[in-house]
């Protein structure tokens, strides 16, 4: 059991709460912050429980088995047998940009999505590497954070708008440096809260992924292919909700303007180093 992965997860889920209230505060005084904070611990419960499935929704996914996807599936069910993690629900996403995430709150509630566009390109050996990298995420208990950030941020910047229209207590108190100091806050708060979990875990999940799948090599095989395919093809699902980008193996978004701000992969170069020093 990952246990700073559990106060992590909690010290996000507290911030959460006292932005919205802080952001309530200065909208609508003492009424103001007690609905936003009624508000935040609404999204936090909702993030907790229904998260992974928002995330699924969003990128359209849908539920595959033995017998729709016996390759596929048979593949994940051999790889969590070794990793010693129940079986995950297994999702394929048409796509074409080829990428993978996995999902859930916990390994007895966890679910691992592939596009299309990976199935694809990828040989047997590499798709292998990649899902065992996505069960690594499930086996350090990553998953719970990310996807709970994922959800979580859409609220935040959702905040954010509202300070936009609303940027004081009334006409003679509006302050519009309210509105604006919101407007830059909120999103930059979910930013942050995203670079602070992202850049370390790829490196484990490489090492856990490599250590399941018994080959490095083809991890590393994929990730150099996946981020050659993934530059020429949009995932729009990510495009439109790059608070997800963090999820995926490789960094799906096209990284103009502020979506460049949540790429929080670290470099595929240093990636397939490492994984070819253990091979």
């Amino acid at each position: 059991m990952n246990i700073g992965n559990y106060v992590k997860t909690g010290l996000l889920m507290a911030a959460i709460v006292a932005l919205f209230g802080a952001v309530g505060a200065m909208l609508g005084g003492a009424q103001g912050m007690l609905l936003a904070l009624a508000f935040g611990v609404a999204t936090n419960f909702a993030a907790y429980w229904f998260s992974d499935k928002m995330v699924l929704r969003m990128y359209n996914a849908h539920e595959v088995d033995a017998s729709s996807a016996p390759q596929y599936y048979g593949m994940v069910r051999e790889l969590a047998e070794k990793a010693g993690l129940p079986m995950p629900r297994v999702y394929l996403i048409d796509e074409a940009q080829p990428n993978a995430f996995a999902t859930g709150r916990n390994p007895e509630h966890a679910a691992v999505a592939a596009t299309t566009g990976l199935l694809q390109i990828l040989t047997a050996r590499e798709l292998r590497g990649v899902m065992a990298h996505e069960l690594a995420h499930v086996k350090h208990r990553d998953i719970l954070t990310s996807t709970i950030t994922a959800s979580v941020a859409g609220a935040i910047s959702t905040l954010a708008n509202f300070g936009l229209f609303f940027g004081g207590r009334d006409d003679e108190n509006r302050n519009p440096l309210f509105a604006i100091l919101i407007m830059i806050v909120a999103p930059v708060a979910a930013m942050l809260i995203q670079f602070a979990i992202s850049r370390s875990r790829e490196y484990e999940a490489d090492r856990g992924g490599a250590e399941i799948s018994g080959d490095p090599r083809a991890l590393a095989d994929a990730l150099a292919k996946i981020e050659r395919y993934a530059k020429g093809l949009p995932l729009e699902a990510a495009e439109a909700h790059p608070a997800t980008a963090q999820m995926m193996i490789i960094n799906p978004l096209s990284g103009g303007g502020v979506r460049g701000l949540f790429s929080t992969h670290p470099a595929t170069e240093e990636r397939i180093r490492r994984l070819l020093g253990m091979a």
